[in-house]
């Protein structure tokens, strides 16, 4: 990527928050695998969160690469996000699955604006950024579909659980953009 060309603020705040983002659901996976790891849904989880790793080391080498400071509330997300992936996973495998389609599809779309941002910006100098987001937003959406297929929608309160887990998303999204 052209570091020259490219607007500081824009490629700052989308690192900043795709780390965090990825930050954060490495530690719900963590926490869905405290809880159901020894479980026959365990390797499906593990297989998730080792994509979000290959997420997570990526967007550490973006934020060395474009000298972007991590968002300051990453102790929040470390914590946050493990009680949210262990708590979901105590209503068993179907809590756990509803938090993954929750979480997935807020970052999916959060991807999406990510890409129309950055293809009206320039889509020649973002290039690589843009294939690196189009990328980890079709594993997110594998995972949101993973999710369904390990009957997420039925979880005790499955629209209610969701929809807070998406506020909380939105909720972590603005901050991590900002802080």
């Amino acid at each position: 990527m052209s570091l020259d060309k490219m607007d500081k603020t824009v490629i700052d705040r989308v690192i900043r928050v795709d780390h965090a983002g990825e930050y954060g659901a490495n530690r719900i996976y963590a926490g869905q695998m405290a809880i159901l790891g020894r479980t026959s849904v365990g390797p499906v989880i593990q297989q998730m969160w080792d994509q979000e790793k290959e997420h997570l080391t990526k967007f550490k080498e973006l934020m060395i690469a474009h000298r972007v400071r991590p968002t300051v509330l990453l102790p929040v997300w470390n914590v946050a996000g493990f009680m949210l992936g262990a708590g979901t996973a105590l209503l068993g495998k179907e809590g756990a699955m509803a938090c993954t389609v929750a979480v997935e599809e807020s970052i999916s779309q959060h991807y999406n604006n990510q890409i129309r941002t950055l293809m009206e910006e320039d889509p020649e100098i973002y290039k690589e950024l843009l294939q690196i987001i189009k990328n980890f937003r079709d594993d997110e959406l594998e995972h949101h579909d993973i999710g369904l297929e390990h009957d997420a929608e039925m979880a005790p309160a499955y629209s209610v659980l969701k929809s807070v887990i998406q506020i909380g998303c939105r909720a972590a999204v603005f901050l991590s953009e900002r802080i």
